[in-house]
């Protein structure tokens, strides 16, 4: 019998679900893919008994199951925190205690419950249910799917149980934690702060803060204050990238928010932003200014791993490992001689590394790790995919026309036809993605050459933001054709700069100018996906992970000499990517997209009956 183990992440945010089989990754998905709930926190249902489906398995068939973090320990912590703090928190301490005590203390309890209810009745067997570290969860989910059989292992977020960092080495099936940094000092709270006082929401809107840091002036003299500001009062930065927050300016400890606004005021001279009002250039200056500082506390990190470890590689989690800015200045710095990061860096990751951990760790099973140099992701296409059958079943329930493709290589050329013409495109096919980025799965594509698509993309389609950037799917054989990069980015977790010879002359004073007036100024052959500092977040898609993307790309290189699109999520603003045939369709529908392709059909917006939709789905989704 093979050993099955599933690993579950849930009741914080980006609640997900992994099942693994003698060590190999069989399935793994988010829950709010399936409840339609942007960052679903509550136990993963429908992501467990999805995964649970492709092995054809019970929860009473497991060998063990892995919850990603250990419930009493943070309990601990939450109690000496409030008593360190005290009398400071007593709201937040009542508004706490009444969940912990009636739930999170009977983790267990809660967990057969939930596990009873999915197999309808009760279990004939519990398996083991292991509770590994949250950050030994993130070490492993780093380490064990890389493609190094040594590695040095860097995890960095908010906080686990009283871990915020952690400095670990993995040798085959063993990993060893040899460093870390407690609570409350942490680097991903420290963004977090600065993400909330600019307006956006914590733990998601902290790629706004990423995306809108480059629009900071680095040419004057507010974005050096910032950072000498941050520097002299709110961290203490020492050498080995480890730090202490003065805790004077922050309230996530026992608060009910993060910081205290009008400390913060006085010290930066601006008041916190409201959600969705104006962005001064004061703001666009502070967003950069925290960026620079989480880059260096990056880069003094990685070369405090490098010096304790001894090792070559680094791999790296946590919700930190998401600013793909910050990844992609580490790999240029050198020094690692590579780097792989986890494609779901964040807390849905800790599902498939605490998975891992018990595996390897508490069975005991031995690592292999793939002779090529691929990781063990399969490009991290891991979720649910949908038949031909159930797009028909679609259209007759829509009455929704649609050109059926016998051969691909026919509609990828259609498909390629259209985006060169300025079409938007839909695009969902095979395997959903595992990770908080569209990989040519799940995406929304366009020309990268056009000159408004950036803007038409993020106002008509996407109902976001002007400022955000735009990704580009390129081959991965031409990546070195227009972005300063020699090693893979399949999982868009690298920024790297357009190639000079791409790029166009900036007109005088353009750091100083408006937000809008250098978002529009054409910087490259490639506007939709060069952001205003000349760089861009790359995925190179390659042919034996992704045959059906590549071949798309591969026709529009063909047919325009353009070797990349415009890659986006599938989904508008405050709704989770989509994940079946309907949710892409109703997407399609609510929106200015101009085609979809589902399978091997081809939608067209113009043919398509008027669309009626019971209640306000703009309000859901906080779009109004």
């Amino acid at each position: 019998m093979p050993i099955s183990i599933l690993g579950i992440s849930a009741f914080y945010h980006d609640s997900a679900a992994v099942l693994l089989q003698d060590g190999v990754i069989i399935a793994a998905a988010h829950e709010e893919r399936f409840s339609r709930v942007k960052h679903d926190d509550k136990f993963p249902t429908h992501a467990v008994a999805y995964v649970l489906s492709e092995a054809g398995l019970s929860v009473s068939d497991l060998s063990a199951i892995a919850f990603y973090d250990k419930p009493l320990l943070k309990f601990e912590r939450l109690l000496e925190t409030y008593h360190a703090f005290a009398p400071q928190g007593l709201k937040s301490f009542l508004a706490a205690m009444p969940v912990w005590i009636k739930e999170k203390l009977f983790m267990k309890k809660m967990l057969w419950d939930e596990f009873g209810k999915i197999e309808s009745g009760e279990l004939s067997r519990k398996p083991p249910l292991l509770f590994p570290e949250h950050h030994l969860s993130h070490a492993a989910s780093a380490f064990y799917p890389s493609p190094f059989d040594e590695a040095a292992i860097l995890t960095i977020d908010g906080v686990g149980e009283w871990a915020t960092t952690t400095i670990g080495k993995g040798v085959g099936k063993e990993i060893s934690i040899l460093r870390e940094m407690p609570f409350p000092h942490s680097i991903g709270l420290l963004y977090s702060a600065f993400t909330y006082f600019l307006g956006f929401k914590v733990n998601s809107g902290e790629y706004k803060l990423m995306g809108l840091a480059p629009y900071g002036n680095p040419d004057g003299e507010a974005v050096p204050r910032y950072r000498q500001l941050i520097l002299e009062h709110l961290v203490d930065l020492r050498d080995d990238g480890s730090v202490v927050l003065n805790m004077a300016y922050f309230d996530y400890a026992t608060g009910m928010k993060m910081c205290h606004n009008q400390k913060w005021q006085v010290l930066f001279g601006l008041r916190k932003r409201e959600s969705e009002s104006e962005l001064s250039q004061e703001y666009m200056d502070l967003a950069l200014a925290i960026q620079q500082v989480t880059e260096e506390m990056v880069l003094r990190l990685a070369k405090t791993a490098r010096e304790i470890t001894g090792c070559k590689n680094l791999v790296m989690a946590g919700g930190v490992a998401l600013n793909c800015v910050a990844n992609g200045k580490l790999l240029r710095a050198g020094i690692f001689d590579k780097i792989w990061i986890q494609p779901a860096a964040g807390d849905a990751g800790g599902a498939l590394g605490a998975a891992f951990a018990a595996h390897h760790i508490w069975h005991d099973q031995e690592r292999t790790v793939n002779p090529n140099g691929d990781d063990a992701m399969r490009g991290s296409y891991l979720g649910p995919e949908f038949s031909d059958l159930t797009v028909q079943r679609l259209c007759r329930k829509h009455q929704a026309p649609a050109r059926y493709f016998a051969d691909f290589g026919e509609l990828a050329a259609n498909a390629a036809q259209l985006l060169s013409s300025g079409q938007i495109v839909g695009w969902c096919q095979g395997r959903m993605e595992w990770g908080p980025r569209a990989l040519g799965a799940r995406s929304i594509l366009g020309d990268p050459r056009h000159p408004e698509m950036q803007k038409r993309l993020n106002l008509k389609i996407k109902y976001r933001e002007g400022f955000r950037p735009f990704a580009p799917s390129v081959l991965a054989e031409d990546a070195g054709l227009y972005f300063e990069l020699d090693t893979p980015s399949p999982y868009m977790l690298l920024v790297a700069p357009v190639l000079e010879s791409r790029r166009t002359t900036p007109p005088a004073g353009y750091h100083s100018l408006a937000m809008y007036d250098r978002l529009y100024h054409l910087r490259s052959d490639l506007p939709a996906i060069t952001h205003v500092d000349y760089s861009a977040r790359i995925q190179t898609v390659h042919q034996q992970t992704n045959p059906r993307y590549w071949q798309l790309i591969k026709a529009f290189k063909e047919l325009t000499g353009c070797g990349l699109v415009v890659n986006t999520s599938f989904n508008v603003r405050g709704e989770p990517i989509v994940c079946s045939p309907e949710d892409a369709y109703q997407c399609f529908m609510r929106t200015e997209m101009d085609y979809l392709v589902l399978g091997n059909y081809l939608f067209c917006k113009g043919e398509q009956p008027k669309w009626h939709e019971g209640g306000n789905w703009r309000e859901r989704y906080e779009l109004d």
